[in-house]
This record gives structure tokens, C-alpha cells and sequence, in this order.
């Protein structure tokens, strides 16, 4: 046992482990999680994992048992309708629920048992739906059923409490309005209300985004009217109703319903251990189950009804009544067999094992500092008995910094995350309010990061300078100390940390050789740089085919990437998602005209020819990275030999011959790669994409180094330039000596760097014995040296200066062995790009 886990048990070990349970913490992992060898699983408050002895119980369950539909009256039948009957009573038992005052509605999820509440509640204009800010969308959404009826909607931020002197318990709250929403006032105005009004208050048991645990004495003070509002405004009129979304919380900390009789509370099975999924319910009591008004009625939820005339006669059971057609009888005969493991844990032990190794992860996370000082950390959440969040669920949620204080994007973490096999989720976590709230997004800021085309899990993490989501870490009951500590603290610390270091410890990631300016021009040259070969890439995404000569177009290579497969959905294909792809081989012969096509999956080649009308004569529009292109397709058996060579449904489209140049958008900063004014076939944002075969060598001699902190070899993988899907590449000259080109000539034709090549896991998958392999290298160890504000940077892209050779055809053809010559005016401005890179430490903080 290392030290540092030493001191963690020290502090931790009373809560950490389950020592008094039938398996340690460590027995559990190896006998119930195999499968998470390697891989940190750290996003359980999405969901978390089910244990692989569950599935088999399970499994011999359904393969033991015959369950038939709960509606028929067959033996298989009954036998069904008493395990719902018992899943029904696990659940109320869970949430320390009487059944005299409680039921269990089974539903598709929380999501769906807050759409049923929304629907059926008895909203009139003289109601109110309040929330807290901090809610999931999920719960905001009820707003749209409380507005269409006329009732006002607001959220709320609790700000203090008063506490009866003698007794401790809560007397008021003092909270902060925000804006009122109404909508068809006037509408419902002139309707006569007669009756009591209800009004909804909703809030979470445990906050998805920052992890704080909302105090459930809230379910009381709503109930008693004992809410202030800081403005003055009076109490709002009519009966208060309390809805707790306990989906996060539930998992570590049910609501006792016993001490704090919530009105509805809503949550998933699969957040409490990990199977089934698409199962969830509301927890209603029985007198707010009376106020619900349902309007449809479906087979089950009935006891009569006539076709052709209006009578219909509902059924009297509250479950029956709200669960509509079938319910989900296999899902919920699989119950059982999670809350076992949980009883068997406990839940208190298991709020405890969480619960220290999230204290655990934010101590080290707010002690982390850059070797300048500055923080490197900005937590989310805080604990104040003034505001009823006195406690932290196992969730830590926050961003990094660094050493100059500006912001890592969250999604730079998750995607580097992802090549250390840890598995987290970064954003805002369907959270808005909470999201605004702990970023300090204003609502201008949230209009502008919306209109310049932000939208929920796009790649848009820092916008104007400031965050638009956060890092979230959540903990599950089979979350480790190996977990926190060994794979997602050092990983941080590896990746996102200035360490202080001797000057020969620290290297900028850009350069592996150190030089001076002077003579730059010269050494092009002595060192004889000059073309190596030339690849074509005719169908996005497949394999290309060298060539030691071949001619050059307004869009790059002619017929590079002038042709895509496309999904029956219309989603363009690529190795990202079809990795098999790269195991279809082309081959043009330019003489003939003909584009050879082959596939280890397909016995016979397929033959396209270039200048014929072999397609369907079809002729559509395609949209592609906000473009629009204009092709043409196939006929079913090009089609069919492509769907069957991927092993999906595809068709095959051309870009047609017309001219169609992309608009792309320049404002990025230099080193990155979009420029204006290019024109494409399907490639992603450049003509070309250089490689240099020093910089390659210089790669494979990282991945075959010595760990100097663990002394051990980080990897015997090898890599070769056509790895990175190159159009060219160049030998001769120094490692990354192209990042700092801007002009170049290849013999006498010009070409202009876009910058840097951001590079994705496309360059992780290798090919063996026709099979392809997913692994984390290279990209694991160019993140380490070649990451620049987010970006993982690897070969440049050039666009042809075609203008330069008008009305020359004699030098439109590329030829191997031409020499490579960079513009000398712009030799002067060689730390362009390195000026951005990070830092890093050579030794014990690499990788």
C-alpha cells in the first residue's frame, strides 16, 4: 500500500470500504466488476453501473420463471402481478413510505413521472408552480402546464432561515424572487375559480450540477406557508403541494417520507444500480393523488367503457389508474434483485463510502496549485445551514484553470479524460439554473453564447472568456480509492498542473530539438527537405492509395474526397462511428479512368468509372459542417456492395463537378486551422494535410521512453506517417519545423498553412489481420506535448494557391522528390504557434 492511501485511510477508513458487509470494497470490485479493469468509472449520477452477479441472478430469474401479462388472469399472470405487488412495496419501503398514505406508480423514468405530474395537476390561474434554481430542465418543464392554465411559474434562491429559538426547527425561509412568468392572463381572468387553489413547489433532494443536498425541512415550511419573500411580496394564496426530484439524491440518501411527507417524489432505478433502465416512478401521496386529473384513458386504467358512445369508467387504484397500457413487468420483476445489493451494502454505509471519497477528491482538487501559485481549481457548491444545503452528496463539480488564470474547456478535460479510460461528463448537466448560477453566466451572456450557436454537449466550452459548462465527477457504491486517486487526481495533476522544474526538466511542446534563428533559411536546404509521397483519399474516410505523381485541382489532389457514404438517416459516415471504413481500399488509374474499389467483406471489387453516368442520375442537396453540397448517387448495387462492405445500410454520393467553395470561418486564433476562401470536395477543413516524417520519428520515440517516475516503458507501439491519413508527406529537417511555416513552395507550386491539424482518436484505430483495433495511443502521448489551448496539434493543412499557377497546366501535377522551400519573408515569425503550447514537465508529472 502506497503512502498516500495510507493517509487516506487514516482519515477515511472508518467510512470507506464497507468493512461490515458480506464484501469489502476491493472484493467487490473483483468478483461483481470485472469489467471496469483499467477504466475509471466517474459519471454515476448519469448512471450508474449494474454488478455483473446481478445480471446473472437476473438472467436465471427470467430463464426460471414464467411471468405473463399482469392483466390476463393465467397462473404466469398472478405470478407477475405478486411481483409487482412486492416491487411496489420495495420501493415505498426504500423511501420509508407507509402504503396507507403513499403509492408507487411505475413510469418510464423521472422524467416521465414529472410529465405526469405537470399534466394532471390542478393548475387554475390562481396557482403557482415555484422552483428552486437549481432543478433539472427535466423539472422546469412542468412550468409549460402551469403557464398554459393561466397559473404564474417563478424560481426561487433560498437565502436564510429563522429557527424557532426553543424548539430548533425551522420557522421561515427567507428566499429571493426571480422574474414572474404568466402567460393567457387575460384568457383566464374572465373565467369564475371556484374552489381552493393548489400550488406546486418543487425542489431536488440532491443538486445534479454542484452536488449540494437540499435540507428536505423545506417539505414542512412549504406545506406551513412559511416562506419570505426578500421583495416583501405577500404569501401566494390556496394549498402548497411539494414535489422532491429525487433522482440524483436517491442513491445515497432516499427521502425518509416518514419525517418529511413530500406530496410526489420522482427518481429512476437505473441511478440506484445501474438495471433496468427505462423504468422509473412517482411516489404519490394518496391525497394528492385524489387532486390529479387524468384525461386519457388506455387499456388497463379502465374498468368499462363503450366505443360508440361517451361513457368511459376509470379504474379506482391509484397505480392502475396512471399507468397506462402495460406495464414494463419483466423491468420490474428485475428489482429485487438491486435492492438486494443495496440492502446487503446498506444505505447508509454507502453514503458514507461515497461521501469520503468525495471529501477526499475536493480537499485535493482545492489544494492543487500551479507553480506560479494560482489556484488550479474552482470548485462548485458549498455547504450553509443558512440556506438549507448543509450537506455534499459524492458529486464534485468543477473547472480548471491555468497558470494565467484563464479557463480550461471542459470538454478539452473529457476528451483527454477519455484516452486515460476515465469516464466523466462534462457541460451543464441539463441544470440550467444552477449552471448560470455557480459560472455567473448572466442572461446576456446566455442569449449571446445561444445566438452564436451554443446548444447542450456541442464542443462550444469557452465562450467570451468565461466557461459554458463545468468537469462534474460523481461517485457510485463501487467507486475506489484507485478510482480518485491513481486515475482521475494524476491525471489532472499530469495534464492540467505547472510543476516547478529544472530548467532541463522543461521543454515546450511544440519543439523537441532546441535551435536559434540564425541561418533558418539555409538549413532547408543542407537538409534537403523535399516531398515523400503523395496519397489520394478518393471516398471520405476509406483508405487512400499513394502515388509518386498526380495532378492537382481547385480543391487539392483531384478526386481526393470527392466521394462519401451516407446512412439512410442522411448521416454522413466516418471511421469515428464506422471504424470498419478504413478496411475499404481505393485505387484510380487515371489512363483508364476508372476509381477500384476493394473490401476483405466483399468478395468481388467494385469498378466505378470517372467520366461515365454509372450513378442514378439522382441529383440532391447534402448538408456537411453547415455547407451545402450539391451530389449525386448510385444505383442499388453500388449501393448494396458498400452496405454490405461496412456492414450498414449506406448509399454512396459524388460531389458534383460544379464549382462550391466553403465559407469557413476565420476568427479562430492562429495554430488552429479553418481559413477563409477554401474551396473542398468532403474533407474536413483543408485541401491537405502535411506530415513530417521527423516528427513522426520523433513521436514513436516518446511512445518508446522511459517513464522516469515509474521506470517502467510507457508503450512499445509504433506509428507510421500514413497513420495520420497524410496527403503528403515530407522528409528531411527537423521534428515540427512545420508548424512554424506560413508560405510554401512544393517545386514551383504555392501552397498556404492553415496551421495546426487538431487531431481526434481517428488516429488511435490500427488495422491487424483485416480487424480494427481501438487503443489510446498515439493521441494519449500527443496530448501530452502537443496540446494547445484544448486543441491536440499534429502536422499542418495547406490550401492551394491554385491562382498563382493560372494558365500554367504544366505545373498542376505534385511529383515525389520535389523540394519543399518555406516562403523566406515569413521565416522571421517562428514561435507562432509555441508560444501557445503548454509547458511540460519532462519526468515525474509526464503523463
Amino acid at each position: 500500500m502506497d503512502a498516500a492511501k495510507e493517509e487516506f485511510l487514516k482519515e477515511f477508513g472508518r467510512d470507506y470500504g464497507y468493512s461490515g458487509a458480506p464484501k469489502t470494497i476491493d472484493e467487490i470490485r473483483a468478483t461483481e466488476f470485472k469489467r471496469l479493469e483499467g477504466v475509471a468509472y466517474l459519471d454515476h449520477a448519469a448512471a450508474t453501473l449494474y454488478s455483473e452477479l446481478q445480471m446473472e441472478a437476473i438472467l436465471k430469474d427470467l430463464t426460471a420463471n414464467i411471468y405473463g401479462n399482469p392483466h390476463s388472469q393465467s397462473d404466469s399472470s398472478f405470478a407477475t402481478s405478486d411481483i409487482v405487488r412486492n416491487a411496489r412495496q420495495q420501493v415505498l419501503d426504500y423511501f420509508k413510505a407507509s402504503p396507507k398514505d403513499y403509492k408507487c406508480i411505475f413510469t418510464s423514468g423521472a422524467t416521465a413521472a414529472l410529465k405526469l405530474v405537470g399534466e394532471a395537476f390542478p393548475w387554475s390561474h390562481q396557482s403557482n408552480f415555484v422552483y428552486t434554481m437549481e432543478n433539472h430542465n427535466s423539472v422546469i418543464g412542468i412550468r409549460e402546464y402551469a403557464l398554459e392554465q393561466g397559473a404564474q411559474a417563478y424560481a426561487i434562491e433560498i437565502e436564510d432561515t429563522e429557527r424557532d429559538a426553543f424548539t430548533g426547527n425551522i420557522a421561515s425561509v427567507q428566499v429571493t424572487k426571480h422574474q414572474m412568468l404568466r402567460r393567457n392572463e387575460a384568457k383566464f381572468l374572465a373565467k369564475n375559480h371556484t374552489g381552493s387553489a393548489y400550488n406546486l413547489f418543487a425542489f431536488p433532494s440532491e443538486c445534479n450540477f454542484s452536488g449540494l443536498k437540499f435540507s428536505l425541512e423545506l417539505v414542512k415550511t412549504v406545506k406551513e406557508d412559511s416562506i419570505r419573500y426578500s421583495d416583501g411580496s405577500p404569501s401566494s394564496n390556496g394549498h402548497w403541494k411539494v414535489l422532491i426530484d429525487a433522482a440524483k439524491g436517491c442513491a445515497t440518501e432516499p427521502p425518509d417520507l416518514s419525517k418529511y411527507p413530500a406530496d410526489f417524489v420522482v427518481f429512476s432505478f437505473y441511478k440506484l444500480f445501474g438495471y433496468p433502465t427505462g423504468l422509473g416512478a412517482l411516489i404519490v401521496h394518496t391525497d394528492a393523488a385524489k387532486l390529479l386529473k387524468k384525461t386519457y384513458f388506455s387499456g388497463g386504467t379502465v374498468a368499462a367503457s363503450i366505443a360508440d358512445i361517451d361513457f368511459v369508467k376509470q379504474r379506482e387504484g391509484i397505480e392502475e389508474l396512471f399507468e397506462d397500457g402495460t406495464i414494463p413487468f419483466l423491468s420490474i420483476a428485475s428489482l429485487c434483485h438491486g435492492f438486494k445489493i443495496l440492502n446487503s451494502l446498506t444505505i447508509p454505509a454507502i453514503s458514507r463510502h461515497t461521501s469520503s471519497l468525495a471529501t477526499y477528491l475536493r480537499n485535493v482538487l482545492a489544494a492543487l496549485r500551479h507553480e506560479n501559485g494560482t489556484r488550479v481549481c474552482t470548485l462548485y457548491g458549498s455547504c450553509s445551514s443558512k440556506t438549507l444545503c448543509n450537506k455534499m452528496g459524492p458529486l464534485v463539480s468543477f473547472n480548471l484553470r491555468r497558470p494565467d488564470g484563464s479557463w480550461v474547456g471542459h470538454r478539452e478535460v473529457e476528451k483527454l479524460a477519455s484516452l486515460y479510460s476515465i469516464q466523466l461528463r462534462t457541460g451543464c448537466f441539463c441544470n440550467p439554473g444552477a449552471c448560470a448560477k455557480y459560472l455567473d453566466l448572466s442572461h446576456l451572456d446566455l442569449v449571446t453564447n445561444i445566438e452564436a450557436g451554443h446548444i447542450c454537449w456541442d464542443d462550444n466550452d469557452i465562450i467570451n472568456g468565461k466557461p459554458s459548462g463545468a468537469v462534474r465527477v460523481s461517485l457510485g457504491y463501487m467507486s475506489t480509492y484507485e478510482d480518485v486517486k491513481q486515475k482521475f487526481i494524476d491525471f489532472v495533476t499530469s495534464s492540467f498542473v505547472s510543476m516547478p522544474t529544472h530548467s532541463r526538466d522543461l521543454q515546450f511542446c511544440g519543439r523537441s530539438i532546441p535551435f536559434t534563428d540564425t541561418g533558418f533559411e539555409s538549413r532547408y536546404s543542407a537538409f534537403g527537405v523535399d516531398l515523400k509521397s503523395i496519397t489520394v483519399y478518393p471516398i471520405k474516410s476509406c483508405a487512400g492509395f499513394s502515388t509518386d505523381r498526380w495532378p492537382l485541382s481547385s480543391r487539392g489532389l483531384l478526386y481526393d474526397r470527392e466521394w462519401l457514404l451516407q446512412s439512410l438517416t442522411g448521416e454522413t459516415l466516418t471511421q469515428k462511428k464506422v471504424p470498419e471504413m478504413c478496411l475499404i481500399h481505393t485505387y484510380i488509374d487515371l489512363s483508364q479512368g476508372i476509381l477500384f474499389i476493394n473490401s476483405p467483406r466483399c468478395k468481388e471489387g467494385l469498378q466505378i468509372i470517372l467520366n461515365s453516368n454509372s450513378s442514378n442520375g439522382k441529383r440532391e442537396e447534402i448538408s456537411l459542417r453547415g455547407q451545402i453540397y450539391q451530389v449525386q448517387g448510385y444505383d442499388k448495387e453500388v449501393d448494396t456492395w458498400f452496405s454490405a462492405a461496412i456492414g450498414r445500410p449506406c448509399t454512396l454520393l459524388r460531389h458534383l463537378s460544379s464549382s462550391h467553395c466553403v465559407s469557413l470561418d476565420e476568427r479562430d486564433s492562429v495554430g488552429t486551422c479553418r481559413e477563409s476562401r477554401t474551396c473542398l470536395n468532403f474533407s474536413n477543413e483543408a485541401q491537405f494535410l502535411l506530415i513530417s516524417e521527423e516528427s513522426v520519428s520523433d513521436l514513436n520515440n516518446r511512445l518508446n521512453s522511459t517513464d522516469v517516475g515509474k521506470d517502467v516503458r510507457r508503450t512499445s507501439v509504433q506509428v507510421n506517417p500514413m497513420r495520420f491519413r497524410p496527403n503528403l508527406v515530407i522528409s528531411g529537417g527537423r521534428p515540427y519545423a512545420e508548424d512554424e511555416w506560413i508560405n510554401i513552395k512544393i517545386g514551383n507550386k504555392s501552397f498556404r498553412s492553415l496551421g495546426g491539424c487538431n487531431r481526434c482518436q481517428m488516429i488511435n484505430f490500427a488495422t491487424d489481420a483485416e480487424q480494427v483495433l481501438k487503443t489510446n495511443e498515439p493521441l494519449s502521448t500527443l496530448a501530452s506535448y502537443r496540446r494547445v489551448k484544448g486543441k491536440i496539434l499534429f502536422g499542418i493543412l495547406l490550401r492551394y494557391e491554385c491562382e498563382a499557377e493560372e494558365g500554367n497546366s504544366n505545373n498542376s501535377w505534385l511529383q515525389v522528390g520535389e523540394s519543399i522551400i518555406p516562403d523566406s519573408k515569413q521565416l522571421g515569425d517562428t514561435r507562432r504557434i509555441h508560444a501557445d503550447m503548454v509547458v511540460c514537465q519532462v519526468g515525474k508529472s509526464s503523463r
